[in-house]
């Protein structure tokens, strides 16, 4: 199954080139998230925490702590890293096309009034069957207002936007990163973490 397209069209009909990529990042909760909801990334610049969230997309959390705790993410790189949009890893052949060998998942969609496509947002990718969501996910750079309620949002960075910025750019529409792309190291759950 081809997981590789995040969006039915184009990258340029978006108008994505004019979107801010200073826009600002999630704002920290104010009590401490559970260790048990951090999934804490080791990239090439740094570490990334990505606070995750049951209360939205139940299955999908389960899914990303299952896979993070097989070890799945290790060393799995970022295929399409698009300018003023997003970063997509999570697929170990690094071809997009790509997953685990657990069934897809049913979309868990949010309103947009209960969630948004903003920088720092972290989102399943899928085909155009919206319950193709398997392993695969991507990081937004920016709002991305037509993904609202399009794409099940299970995340959000709450530390280290600054190392998923830093990641190598993909060219052209196709999103292609040069070889080699950057790779996550390693991916834990904070709980897990001694």
């Amino acid at each position: 199954m081809d997981r590789r397209t995040l969006l039915g069209g184009s990258i340029a009909a978006l108008g994505l080139a004019a979107c801010a990529q200073d826009a600002p990042a999630q704002t920290t909760p104010a009590t401490p998230p559970d260790p048990e909801n951090i999934l804490v990334l080791q990239l090439p610049a740094g570490e990334v925490r990505i606070q995750l969230l049951p209360d939205l997309a139940p299955r999908h959390v389960e899914r990303i702590k299952v896979l993070t705790r097989r070890g799945f993410y290790d060393n799995t790189p970022f295929h399409r890293v698009i300018e003023g949009f997003m970063a997509q890893g999570g697929d170990p052949t690094g071809t997009g096309t790509g997953g685990s060998n657990l069934p897809d998942l049913p979309a868990e969609f949010t309103p947009p009034t209960r969630a948004r496509f903003i920088r720092g947002t972290v989102g399943a990718a899928r085909s155009q069957n919206p319950n193709s969501a398997n392993s695969q996910f991507f990081i937004m750079f920016a709002p991305t207002p037509s993904l609202d309620g399009q794409y099940t949002i299970w995340g959000r960075v709450i530390s280290g936007m600054d190392a998923v910025d830093r990641l190598k750019r993909g060219v052209g529409q196709s999103g292609a990163v040069p070889a080699p792309p950057d790779r996550i190291r390693t991916a834990r759950i904070a709980a897990d973490i001694r």
